[in-house]
């Protein structure tokens, strides 16, 4: 028995180590990527941003500590404590910022025509600084007390120095994990993005399906293809996320309605790793569903890693521009586009005024010279 689990957290450690590193440099790569490409500078992105950042704190900060964790090492309470808080803050700043992107969505398809008016770039940097400040409260609630150092005491479990096995069930209390933070924090955003999510693709087909898209109007099904292909990808996002992090949620419900239950630790490790590797799958989502990240990507890896001269990166239009307003207008181009568009024909017009003016100047005829009034001096004469 003691053979196995070694083992087991022998290849628990090396995949631990595997994922931080894939995680680090994917969502390096996507905050690089925003960074270079100016048409994934918009308000989407700006929460994107936050995620990956959250993803690069997993992967350079969580995963060292949850090996260090996994040894049991004997620290002291608090600073074990502050470990799994770090952990905490950090999925819980995952999930608003999956929630942020949701709503951001669901108004760019509900009021597509006012939406850069009431989604400005200071808002939703507003909405970030918001989803970070929530994620350290929740996180950090256990520091302000409502930890399992009382019932440690109580038990004689702990020394006088505090110095206990560094392990998640020994300082965070399951009344918080469950209670709290799994009904209260991650349980209802979830299902409020599936709500969301729902209504986005409603509406979506709804517009697309509707009579008055006609075949000759091409610039609003445009429009909603690229908004159903991009919530698709924020979608699947959202349904990796939960299906990564569910698992660990419901071993603790077990663990605090059935103490007595046993849970095997190789399900244990199974469930963190899980949880940990989402933070490594979202730059490869955004690699294969998204064009002007892959663009980016292959930009990034030709340039920085191969080291070879690439063209600069088309400034694409966003796919988020206003939606185009149907109108008569449409029919005809204005004329300074056409003057744009056929150089010679502006050249030719702009000659045109002097050959009419010559030709007038043709047309009339000759003016006698006007007969001036005799002067005084021949009246005199």
């Amino acid at each position: 028995m003691p053979g196995a689990f070694l083992s087991a957290q022998s290849l628990y450690i090396g995949m631990e180590v595997l994922i931080a590193v894939a995680s680090v440099i994917g969502n390096v790569m996507v905050v690089w990527a925003v960074k270079i490409n100016k048409s994934l500078r918009d308000t989407t992105f700006c929460f994107i941003v936050s995620l990956a950042l959250a993803d690069i704190a997993v992967g350079a900060l969580v995963i060292p500590l949850a090996i260090t964790i996994s040894i049991g090492l004997q620290t002291h309470f608090y600073s074990c404590l502050l470990v799994a808080c770090t952990v905490l803050v950090l999925t819980q700043s995952s999930i608003l910022a999956l929630l942020a992107i949701a709503i951001d969505r669901y108004l760019r398809v509900k009021i597509p025509t006012r939406y850069k008016r009431v989604v400005t770039p200071r808002r939703a940097g507003l909405a970030v600084v918001i989803c970070w400040t929530v994620a350290f409260i929740v996180g950090l609630t256990p520091m302000l007390g409502w930890n399992n150092l009382r019932r440690l005491q109580q038990n004689g479990s702990i020394s006088s120095d505090l110095v206990i096995t560094c392990q998640f069930e020994n300082v965070i209390s399951m009344d918080y994990m469950v209670y709290f933070n799994f009904f209260g924090w991650v349980l209802p955003p979830l299902v409020l993005m599936l709500v969301i999510y729902a209504e986005i693709f409603y509406m979506i087909h709804k517009q697309l399906n509707s009579k008055k898209l006609t075949s000759c109007h091409t610039d609003p099904n445009k429009y909603y293809d690229k908004e159903l292909n991009l919530a698709k990808s924020l979608a699947l996002v959202l349904f990796l996320f939960a299906i990564s992090w569910l698992p660990l949620h419901i071993i603790n419900c077990i663990t605090l309605f059935c103490p007595d239950c046993e849970k095997p630790i190789v399900l244990l490790y199974i469930a963190i790793l899980l949880t940990h590797g989402n933070s490594a799958v979202n730059p490869i989502i955004y690699a294969f569903r998204i064009k002007k990240f892959r663009s980016a990507f292959r930009k990034i890896w030709h340039q920085y890693f191969c080291c070879k001269d690439t063209p600069a990166l088309e400034i694409q239009p966003s796919d988020r521009k206003e939606m185009p307003n149907l109108g008569p207008q449409q029919a005809a181009p204005p004329q300074k586009e056409l003057l744009k568009s056929d150089p010679q024909q502006q050249q030719q017009q702009q000659q045109q005024p002097p050959i009419e003016q010559n030709l007038d100047q043709k047309n009339e005829p000759p003016q006698e010279p006007k007969e001036h009034p005799p002067s005084l001096e021949q009246h005199t004469v």
